[in-house]
């Protein structure tokens, strides 16, 4: 499941607590600034196979769920 994958490797790449984080938790609720986003979404483009996700999009991104949407968008999973 995406949102499952998502959330691993965000507790992974920045040591988090599952259970702190679900779909509307933002990203300035994980205290990230934008290089920590931009590195994420490089893994998520990695993991997923997405190609380069446009900066237009990346700036509506605030919170899990939102890029657990994209990715849902985007892949054929």
């Amino acid at each position: 499941m995406i949102y499952d994958k998502i959330i691993e490797m965000i507790c992974k790449q920045f040591d988090m607590d599952p259970e702190k984080l679900n779909e509307n938790t933002s990203f300035d609720d994980m205290d990230f600034d934008s290089l920590d986003v931009v590195e994420l979404l490089g893994d998520i483009e990695d993991e997923f196979g997405l190609s380069e996700i446009p900066e237009v999009e990346v700036m509506e991104m605030h919170t899990i769920g939102d890029l657990v949407a994209y990715v849902s968008a985007h892949t054929e999973a």
